[in-house]
């Protein structure tokens, strides 16, 4: 199935691309959340006729997540947890866990932008935690995991 992609998407093409992706992705996921439509000749020419909004429209969201990585770079975060004296918690920091203490210092961010890919914190420590805002920008978050007293 060959759609034309209405914004940029990583790993897929950016804002205008005409790319061939398997139908149920494209029938399933890209057409109902409004990032693609099929590429046909009466849908390649209205989308010609839009290409300055929508290129607006991805310029302000880029723009927008600028801000927001800025905002979470300036932040260092700490956790309390429980732990044994080894210094392994009982239980985990998740990704639950750490957007609410991202959010309780005023900035907000969706479950999904985080970015754990050896799983659940499971010891105390200093952690760098990715935080994928936009397919151009990545912000890097300073997490401290510590002891409960």
């Amino acid at each position: 199935m060959e759609v034309i992609l209405l914004e940029n998407i990583a790993k897929l093409g950016d804002l205008g691309d005409k790319v061939s992706v398997k139908s149920g992705y494209g029938r399933n996921y890209l057409i109902p959340q409004k990032k693609a439509v099929p590429a046909t000749n009466d849908n390649l020419a209205n989308f010609e006729a839009r290409r300055a909004e929508l290129q607006a429209i991805a310029d302000e969201k880029l723009r927008v997540a600028q801000i927001r990585a800025a905002e979470i770079a300036a932040l260092d975060v700490r956790v309390y947890a429980k732990a044994g004296d080894e210094g392994k918690l009982f239980g985990s920091i998740t990704v639950r866990d750490i957007t609410a203490a991202i959010g309780a210092r005023g900035v907000e961010v969706e479950k999904s932008e985080v970015r754990l890919p050896d799983g659940p914190l499971r010891e105390l420590g200093d952690f760098e935690i990715q935080i994928h805002l936009h397919p151009d920008v990545n912000a890097v978050l300073s997490l401290s995991v510590a002891a409960e007293e």
